[in-house]
């Protein structure tokens, strides 16, 4: 009877251990829907915050996801985007973005992207600011959603006189 025990007390490590490769060997693979649903999540972003839909933009984000080291949480993220619109002529921008490279991580993904924000309250429309997003980036039960989102902006083109 003892050897049963035995047995099944190796034969249970045995699988334990395998499972705990298999965690760590699939750790940061992204299946082609992750990368769809990724993708998603980013024109989900930008159309939230280009329709002035602050509800729907926070929920792009972990409850407790920062935006730019500034806004922090839910709360801080919906008043973002009344500031957005209201002290920063947000309603006349519009959010383009090209060049997603997304790479998985052990507890989610880190992405990149290039970022082209459009003034369409001019004629003709101007370029407002280009740059880049760096994203930390987990899997929900919602689905993704950004951890912490970061904007590089370009710097401003040196005076030619």
């Amino acid at each position: 009877m003892w050897k049963k025990r035995v047995l099944a007390i190796v034969v249970l490590g045995i699988l334990a251990a395998g499972g705990t490769a298999v965690r760590a060997q699939s750790a940061g693979k992204l299946t082609t829907q992750d990368y769809i649903d990724i993708q998603q999540l980013y024109a989900r972003y930008n159309v939230a915050i280009d329709t002035g839909d602050a509800e729907g933009w926070a929920s792009t984000f972990v409850p407790d996801g920062v935006f730019n080291n500034t806004s922090r949480g839910h709360d801080a993220l919906v008043q973002f985007i009344h500031d957005w619109r209201d002290k920063r002529n947000g309603a006349n921008r519009r959010h383009w973005n090209s060049n997603l490279v997304i790479n998985g991580t052990a507890d989610g993904a880190a992405a990149s992207v290039y970022l082209i924000l459009l003034d369409v309250g001019v004629r003709p429309t101007a370029m407002a600011l280009t740059g880049s997003y760096e994203d930390a980036l987990v899997k929900t039960p919602k689905g993704w959603r950004f951890k912490t989102r970061l904007v590089h902006a370009d710097p401003a083109p040196k005076a030619t006189q």
